[in-house]
């Protein structure tokens, strides 16, 4: 056995008496196809070696098991990802030991596969007594934390993406139907305008066409009634369609419709129609409705266009598209980027803006930063089980602008408070998150901007504040602050 662990790059400078202590003081596992070798979340009690096999180690991630790596004892291509060191496949579980937590993952068997399990204190009596153990451990401890935040750093890309996919296809939906139907509703409205033109080109003296025209555009420049009662909005409808028919419209409720949303009545259209000859009326009528009625559909599409236009415009502010990596910004720009991204997670949420008026612009990356906004605002609404009130203020401190999203949730236990920048540390349930959100959050404010990130939380709620300085990297210590306060 001894000669056997030798040929692991962990034991390779290991004494025969070292090498003895730990195969008498190890347990010697064997786990069927399958069989689970430890659950994420479980508590962390022993360090494991491969000594032969494989194990699939997984993450429970928003509902999703996803493979962050495989351990082999025969690696094939593809399993030295992310530069993955070779001896990292011999051995796992030393993060939670060294840490004291939970296990990061789930590691399972694929095929008859056999192990060493060394228990805690024996572990820690190793890396004590063996230093070249350690030598060989640490590197690869530094590998799976940076490869960690890396897959974690993809990943959030990955889900902004769907949280900016989603939010833009609910927000676009009302502009984009809106368009679809105008569009689908003016061929016919464009032919009965052409057709009620002419027929009332052909019957209408001069006088007519003026007092029509003047009418039309009168009823155009009238803005929709402030409050509309429906049954009132009903009534007045039915009473202009059924005047409009006496007097031989043939399309009296489009007419009708048109007019009574203006808070227009009967009274008001037969004064205004009483110029016009008995045997003209009809005519007028139709033509007035086909031209009310395509003034409405472009009126449509004139109000939903701008609307698409603000939402590109807000996902290409939130993206960042086509933009210099660092750049003068504005972060206020960037919180209401953000808003308009997750709005359709803040249904329930009341926002409360509070900009403050002298805010100058910083230098920096608008991407990070717009994602730190996001991991911010996402885990406020969701501490407050998304019914709450998110408040966001911004302001200057001598040389940064401060950042605060405030949220009305039940706060942070005071004993976690310090740990939660760590990696890997996470009050949500299993499956829920990465613990890895506001760690790169503080990394992205604190070493990508030379800021600062802290939190303050208590029963009533947790206000967390960012600082950036307003020279960026010009400026690396303007506003550095200790991680919790």
């Amino acid at each position: 056995m001894a000669g056997h662990l030798r040929e692991i790059g962990l034991f390779a400078e290991l004494t025969d008496d070292q090498l003895a202590w730990l195969a008498a003081t190890a347990e010697h596992r064997y786990l069927a196809d399958g069989e689970v070798l430890f659950h994420d979340g479980e508590p962390a009690e022993h360090f494991h070696v491969l000594l032969d096999g494989e194990l699939v180690v997984t993450k429970l991630v928003d509902g999703r098991e996803e493979l962050l790596t495989r351990h082999t004892t025969r690696p094939r291509p593809g399993d030295d990802h992310d530069g993955k060191p070779a001896v990292a496949h011999r051995f796992t579980g030393e993060l939670p030991l060294l840490t004291g937590g939970g296990y990061l993952a789930t590691a399972t068997a694929a095929g008859p596969t056999a192990l060493l399990s060394l228990a805690k204190p024996a572990f820690l009596d190793m890396l004590v007594c063996c230093p070249s153990v350690a030598r060989v451990l640490l590197p690869v401890l530094a590998w799976r934390i940076t490869s960690s935040e890396v897959q974690a750093r993809n990943r959030a890309t990955v889900t902004a993406l769907g949280t900016l996919a989603a939010g833009l296809a609910h927000e676009l939906n009302n502009p984009a139907a809106a368009v679809a139907g105008a569009a689908h509703d003016l061929d016919p409205a464009v032919d009965r305008l052409i057709g009620t033109a002419q027929t009332w080109g052909r019957v209408a003296g001069r006088g007519e066409q003026d007092a029509l025209r003047a009418l039309a555009a009168r009823i155009d420049r009238t803005s929709p009634a402030h409050e509309t009662d429906p049954l009132g909005l009903a009534d007045a409808e039915d009473e202009l369609a059924d005047w409009a028919a006496e007097h031989g419209a043939t399309r009296p409720a489009a007419l009708a419709t048109a007019l009574a949303e203006r808070g227009l009545d009967r009274r008001w259209l037969a004064e205004r129609t009483a110029a016009l000859r008995p045997a003209t009326l009809p005519q007028a009528l139709d033509h007035l409705a086909a031209v009310l009625e395509v003034r409405s559909l472009t009126e449509q599409l004139k109000a939903a266009g701008p609307r698409i236009s603000a939402l590109v415009a807000a996902t290409r502010d939130y993206a960042n598209l086509d933009r210099a990596p660092e750049q003068e910004l504005s972060l206020t720009d960037g919180l209401e980027a953000t808003l308009a991204v997750l709005r359709p997670k803040l249904r329930g949420v009341r926002v409360v803006r509070d900009y403050g008026p002298d805010v100058p612009a910083v230098r920096g990356r608008p991407s990070e930063l717009n994602q730190v906004w996001t991991n911010l605002v996402d885990n406020a609404v969701d501490a407050m089980a998304g019914a709450g009130t998110l408040t966001l203020r911004t302001r200057r401190e001598g040389g940064c602008v401060a950042v605060e999203v405030g949220d009305t949730g039940p706060g942070i236990p005071a004993e976690t408070v310090p740990r939660i920048f760590e990696p890997f540390y996470t009050t949500k349930d299993v499956g829920k998150g990465t613990g890895l959100g506001l760690h790169l959050s503080y990394r992205i404010v604190t070493r990508r901007h030379h800021g600062s990130i802290t939190v303050r939380s208590g029963p009533d709620g947790t206000r967390m504040v960012v600082r950036i300085p307003v020279e960026g990297s010009r400026q690396p210590a303007a506003c550095q602050e200790g991680p919790s306060s």
